[in-house]
């Protein structure tokens, strides 16, 4: 299927989620990450700041965790048409941007190359790790900056069933993918 036509249906899949089964549903995938991958003290996550209003994963349950254990949390931000990393802690004012998304004040790109984790918004993820994104091509511009160590993470109400047909050659694949159900693991040589 075209990502075209992904992105149209997984919209409307999403938008068909009540409040509290989307609530639900995140609790679920934050279970199923911190179970899995077990994130401690001094690790450094990218992850973004929910938009409620697309009904993405509610990853402020990620950042309270993270929050408390001591593990450094970055944000996406757009500034000049660039996503940058902005480092946030518990006291960071907030904005809202143009597109009525929240991110920080702040406009100070970290500069960190290598994450333990990145996760990363979506609307679907196919069994080989492509991701439908907006469809803005941010975050393929981002992966491309940051180590390749960095274990790039989709977080998604719904499991992969259909492959993307229209994958680009600058798309660059995810190395994980967290669902209420289970992680799936997109490494095609078996190590990790």
């Amino acid at each position: 299927m075209l990502k075209a036509e992904l992105r149209k249906k997984y919209m409307q899949k999403r938008k068909a989620l009540s409040d509290d089964e989307a609530f639900l549903l995140s609790e679920r995938v934050f279970e199923n990450f911190i179970n899995y991958f077990k994130p401690v003290s001094g690790d450094k996550v990218h992850i973004f700041i929910p938009i409620f209003r697309f009904k993405e994963i509610d990853t402020r349950l990620f950042i309270n965790y993270f929050f408390s254990r001591n593990i450094r949390v970055f944000v996406p931000k757009i500034v000049d048409t660039k996503l940058i990393s902005v480092e946030i802690f518990e006291d960071t004012v907030f904005e809202i941007n143009q597109w009525n998304i929240s991110e920080p004040v702040s406009n100070e790109d970290s500069k960190v190359s290598f994450f333990n984790y990145v996760i990363t918004p979506l609307l679907y993820c196919d069994h080989k790790g492509n991701r439908v994104g907006y469809g803005k091509g941010f975050y393929d511009g981002f992966f491309e900056n940051i180590s390749k160590e960095s274990k790039k993470i989709g977080v998604n109400y719904f499991n992969p069933d259909e492959n993307i047909d229209d994958v680009w050659e600058n798309d660059i694949p995810l190395d994980y993918l967290v669902t209420p159900t289970e992680v799936l693991s997109f490494f095609s040589n078996g190590l990790e």
